[in-house]
């Protein structure tokens, strides 16, 4: 099975192959550049170097949301003009899911906080749970925008120690700390933010249940609408 992971729902751009359970190679960039310059050269790059023939793979695994809405519109664009290029299912990765398989096996309920804005996080919480000779993701909180208080109180109630990821926690660093009672830890910076190896790894999982969409199926999961939709809306307009 060779599954490519494509991510760009944040400031970091992926992709990544998996094949048999392995990482054959990704391409990780976190720095300031849109999605559009990088994505395609870095894929362009990964092909070169792995001698890829696209056509052998068996799905496109894309990071299908929460994020930024234009990122998740590159990655979706892309994922969609691939799979239609090349006749391959998608395979639809929540972004707060592939976050946290990036800790994977963790003994700790795993936090991806995604910074939404004005005060808010797209979080989640997740635990794994051994499952024949490795482990599966079980959900604890499903993922949703919400303000940086109802989480942590949430994580506090639960009284297990947590482990926080995602560009969200540099920004609610101090929120974290100041939370009395919450015991946690933070991820180290080779695990913090979007890997595509991550996508394609869990993709492959996903996969293998049967999990897949068309590329006209696939749509990024938003969560919640732009704020233009919201000022449109406030102003009568949608």
């Amino acid at each position: 099975m060779k599954i490519l992971g494509l991510d760009s729902s944040g400031l970091v751009a992926s992709v990544a192959v998996v094949q048999d359970n392995e990482l054959t190679a990704e391409y990780t960039v976190n720095y300031k550049k849109t999605h559009s310059q990088t994505l395609l050269p870095m894929l362009d790059g990964l092909r070169n170097m792995i001698e890829l023939d696209l056509n052998t793979l068996d799905a496109i695994a894309i990071a299908s949301g929460p994020g930024s809405f234009t990122g998740l519109r590159i990655g979706s664009a892309t994922a969609k003009g691939l799979g239609l290029g090349l006749d391959k299912p998608l395979v639809e990765v929540p972004t707060l899911e592939a976050l946290a398989w990036n800790l994977y096996g963790t003994d700790r309920v795993v936090c991806p906080l995604m910074d939404a804005r004005r005060n808010q996080v797209y979080t989640a919480a997740y635990e794994f749970l051994p499952e024949g000779e490795g482990f599966r993701l079980h959900r604890i909180i499903g993922q949703s925008p919400m303000e940086i208080g109802e989480i942590l109180e949430r994580l506090q109630q639960m009284g297990r120690t947590v482990i926080f990821l995602g560009d969200g926690v540099p920004v609610y660093c101090n929120n974290i700390r100041e939370k009395t009672g919450l015991r946690y830890s933070l991820a180290g910076p080779a695990n913090n933010r979007q890997r595509a190896a991550s996508v394609a790894a869990l993709g492959a999982v996903y996969f293998a249940k049967g999990r897949t969409v068309t590329p006209e199926e696939h749509h990024p999961e938003y969560l919640r609408k732009s704020q233009a939709e919201r000022e449109a809306q406030q102003g009568g307009v949608l």
